[in-house]
């Protein structure tokens, strides 16, 4: 009876892993991190020097101009701009697609198609 190989030990043979199963994963984790419905996201892929490009393009939460007018600090409770926003979401997005995926990302645009306004929680 042979033992079984040990769990750090990799076995011999190919492991493939689909552009639409990178694609949905992507688009779970920016939905996620952005804090919009994953329908909305959409990405793409190019390769980058021998490693994966990742290109998104989603909407993002926004508070409505009535509610920032009649309180400023309602743009930090979003998280800050949308610039800052979207900066912070990069890394955040290329640490976990990385993670998730095991697949080697050099690094992850974000182009912003729009805004989803929102007050207390409700998109419009």
């Amino acid at each position: 009876m042979t033992a079984a190989p040990a769990a750090d030990e990799r076995l011999s043979g190919h492991n493939r892993i689909s552009t639409q199963a990178l694609t949905s994963t992507a688009c779970a984790v920016a939905a996620e991190v952005l804090h919009v419905p994953v329908r909305d996201v959409r990405a793409s892929w190019f390769d980058d020097a021998g490693l994966l490009a990742l290109n998104l393009a989603l909407p993002i939460a926004v508070p409505s101009l009535h509610r920032v007018a009649s309180d400023p600090s309602t743009v930090a409770v979003f998280g800050g701009s949308v610039e800052d926003r979207v900066h912070r979401a990069k890394g955040e997005i290329l640490t976990r697609v990385t993670e998730l995926t095991g697949s080697r990302l050099s690094r992850v645009d974000i182009r912003v198609t729009g805004a989803r306004v929102t007050d207390g929680g409700r998109t419009r």
